[in-house]
């Protein structure tokens, strides 16, 4: 095999996430600065989305970390970063109207979040599993273990495609509430708009990066199969 070509393939992948990352951060930290019209926080403007989606029972944490922000299903819970839950930018209200859009999700049993949840502890165990079969595969030429990290990065990839489209519909959720609720100026949509399609990118990054690393584990052990 060539050993180039493979770790061409690697550097490929981080050259991806890198780029989609860097665009995230330099999107989030332009965005970060505009201070939205009505001066609402992120979590006034996901209070707002919460009532007038019928989830008052939802809550509004803040939690530690940059771009740490998340929805809890289990505590019904929209956790904020610091950033945006007190941040009054067109960021911080864009972020926290997209995690509002996981809990309608949530509540309307959107199909896609489902799955992705009964595939948590598959992936768990795999991002566990996976690194050391491939790890002591390659070390001790162990085939039937660099196959089975293959199938672990494969059950990694499945979750990562599946997450798309629950990115995805949050995103375009949240974009709908700020249009029919009028949480931002007309020219403010479009730094929304961008700041979460960036978001978005970085999962469709993942799955270039894992599809890649695939690829070259299978070169690899193909490579194995005929020495």
């Amino acid at each position: 095999m060539d050993y180039y070509f493979s770790y061409g393939l690697t550097f490929l992948a981080l050259i991806i996430t890198l780029a989609a990352q860097f665009y995230v951060n330099s999107s989030y930290s332009k965005y970060k600065k505009v201070k939205n019209a009505r001066g609402l926080t992120g979590k006034d403007a996901a209070r707002m989305m919460l009532d007038k989606n019928g989830l008052n029972n939802v809550k509004i944490g803040v939690v530690n970390g940059l771009l740490s922000d998340h929805y809890d299903p289990r505590t019904k819970t929209v956790n904020l970063s610091n950033d945006i839950y007190y941040g009054a930018s067109v960021a911080s209200v864009s972020v926290a109207c997209h995690e509002c859009g996981h809990a309608i999700q949530d509540k309307n049993n959107y199909v896609f979040m489902r799955i992705r949840a009964s595939l948590v502890p598959i992936v768990n165990l795999s991002s566990r599993l996976g690194y050391f079969a491939i790890l002591f595969g390659l070390i001790f030429s162990l085939i039937n273990l660099i196959w089975l990290g293959i199938f672990a990065e494969v059950a990694i990839l499945a979750f990562q495609v599946v997450t798309l489209p629950v990115e995805f519909d949050a995103s375009g959720r949240a974009l709908k509430e700020i249009e029919n609720m009028g949480i931002l100026a007309a020219d403010e949509k479009s730094g929304s708009k961008r700041m979460l399609r960036s978001a978005a990118l970085t999962y469709v990054a993942s799955v270039a990066a894992t599809s890649l690393e695939i690829f070259r584990l299978l070169l690899i052990a193909r490579s194995r199969n005929r020495d």
